[in-house]
């Protein structure tokens, strides 16, 4: 009889997916905490093993059944990462080999005798890993591309996506001294209406700190004034409460909001918008669950 993954792998190794993803601060892409857990699963040949389309085994198994437990409330997943819920971390106090199982019964007892002798077919399998591993691929291209863009650049392409989502750019500051405004935007093209947007563009790999979001306060001056922290580094947690007790409305971009509205809005943008951050849109077959 042939060598199969059993169900309580599975569960075993996701348990070491689960504990992984805690210890990196709950949240992660899907590759790195695979190669994280990697060297300490004693994988066997089978489980290392390619399959006739090159994916390994173990690896496609895994995000496979990532799919499950964010079905079952115990992840949630965005753009090639994993994130592990409070329900993910009560799950780990499951009886081993319970974790898969309950996931399993709650959300997919039409295929119950499949899943417990792991029947699914490779191609299945294969196909939601292909898929996730592409999005995760793609994602983290994206990002690698925007964290190599000079401040400059980064400042321009944040210029571009307020244009393609509607507002009147009056103001990019040139590099040089910039009194703290990075950009000035409007909802009309003489800046007679609320809001006025003052933007500051921070690219850098440290966080907005809490003094950031507080000298931005201090250029909030006239009624109706917004801001706008734009951030690739993304903010601390002490940014995050000053900017929620502030009396001045101040809104954030961090490197994963601006790529998702950069993405909604893609069709508005200039063509030196495209240029800064080039995307194309790729159809794949999508997998049974999605």
């Amino acid at each position: 009889m042939a060598e199969k993954l059993s169900i309580d792998r599975i569960d075993e190794i996701m348990r070491a997916v689960f504990l992984q993803l805690k210890a990196m601060g709950g949240r992660a892409r899907g590759r790195e905490v695979l190669a994280a857990i990697e060297p300490n699963l004693g994988l066997t040949e089978y489980e290392k093993e390619k399959t006739h389309t090159g994916a390994v085994r173990w690896d496609t198994h895994i995000r496979f059944y990532t799919s499950d437990c964010v079905k079952a409330g115990y992840l949630t997943k965005s753009e090639g990462y994993w994130i592990l819920t409070a329900e993910g971390e009560k799950a780990l106090k499951l009886p081993a080999g319970e974790l898969i199982r309950t996931a399993e019964k709650a959300y997919r007892q039409s295929r119950k005798s499949a899943i417990e002798t792991t029947q699914i077919p490779d191609v299945e399998v294969e196909r939601a890993a292909t898929y996730e591993q592409a999005i995760e691929t793609a994602r983290a291209e994206i990002e690698e591309h925007i964290n190599n863009l000079g401040p400059y650049d980064f400042q321009k392409l944040v210029s571009e996506l307020l244009r393609a989502m509607g507002y009147h750019v009056s103001h990019v500051a040139p590099p040089g001294p910039d009194g703290g405004v990075d950009i000035l935007a409007y909802k009309d093209p003489l800046g007679t209406t609320a809001p006025r947007i003052k933007v500051q563009v921070k690219h850098r790999d440290q966080k907005v700190a809490a003094k950031d979001v507080r000298e931005l306060e201090g250029l909030l001056r006239k009624e109706g004034d917004i801001g706008l922290i734009v951030s690739s580094g993304g903010f601390t947690s002490e940014a995050e409460r000053e900017i929620r007790s502030s009396n001045r409305h101040i809104e954030t971009m961090d490197l994963e909001r601006v790529i998702t509205l950069w993405q909604e809005h893609y069709d508005k943008l200039s063509q030196a918008g495209k240029a800064l951050l080039p995307l194309v849109k790729v159809f794949f077959l999508a997998p049974a669950d999605e």
